[in-house]
């Protein structure tokens, strides 16, 4: 899924230059649970957003799902970020005056699909648990509800990855749970490909494989022996009856 050869990222403030990355090699197998830690400053964002085809690298190489991404166009880089990888952000991103299902519909709009979106929209919130919040906007939200929003708007493009930046960094130990109960089975029955940034030990230890990163190298690489399983169990949760794979993905089931 994601092969990593000697990644090199270097920023030029002024006349100082920044090594983020200095010289990664990772390999990331289709269906893995993975999560990146390191202190501020150490590398993992920027290494996230190359992966998330946000950044290009300095130097070395990055293959996405069999395609070399490190020197393409920004056109392109767009559409391999709508066609395979789903985002969801520590500030869940939704647009603070739009209702939920019209939030999910919108990669949907952006890619210029028009058969079943709204139906495709509604089928991903009620696998996470929103089914009576449909028409309800951010502020009418809590904490957990919009990031379960924002789970629903990264699945719903059908995407090969979904990359988590810090998703349980605003929420309390409750939330967390919910979010990392969805993930997990996510990843779990369905395989789909997840890759979490995460400054928390305890979120860390619900992935199968820990990498540590710090001064723009990788530290260390080990699996996880026993994961943790997230305790909460939430309500229409995804499922068989919500879901299906497409492609490699999980797309909701229309």
């Amino acid at each position: 899924m994601i092969t990593i050869r000697n990644l090199v990222k270097t920023y030029t403030l002024g006349e100082i230059q920044v090594n983020a990355l200095r010289g990664i090699s990772l390999d990331v197998k289709a269906g893995e649970l993975v999560s990146i830690m390191g202190p501020s400053g150490s590398g993992k964002s920027t290494l996230m957003n190359i992966i998330g085809c946000l950044d290009q690298p300095s130097s070395g190489t990055y293959e996405l799902d069999g395609i070399e991404v490190s020197s393409l166009s920004d056109d392109e880089l767009a559409e391999i970020r709508n066609k395979k990888i789903g985002f969801v952000f520590q500030t869940f991103n939704l647009l603070p005056r739009t209702p939920a299902i019209e939030q999910v519909e919108l990669p949907l709009i952006y890619s210029g699909e028009t058969q079943g979106r709204r139906k495709r929209a509604l089928e991903a919130l009620e696998a996470v648990g929103l089914a009576e919040r449909i028409h309800h906007r951010p502020t009418e939200l809590s904490g957990g509800q919009q990031q379960r929003v924002a789970i629903a708007r990264a699945l719903v493009t059908n995407p090969r990855i979904i990359l988590a930046d810090e998703p349980t960094g605003n929420l309390d130990t409750r939330a967390s749970e919910e979010i990392m109960a969805i993930f997990q089975r996510l990843n779990q029955e369905f395989g789909i490909t997840i890759v979490f940034v995460t400054h928390e030990p305890d979120i860390a230890l619900h992935t199968r494989r820990i990498i540590h990163i710090r001064d723009g190298h990788i530290n260390s690489d080990e699996a996880v022996a026993k994961p943790r399983l997230a305790s909460t169990v939430l309500e229409n949760l995804p499922t068989e009856n919500h879901w299906e794979k497409v492609n490699g993905g999980v797309v909701p089931r229309v």
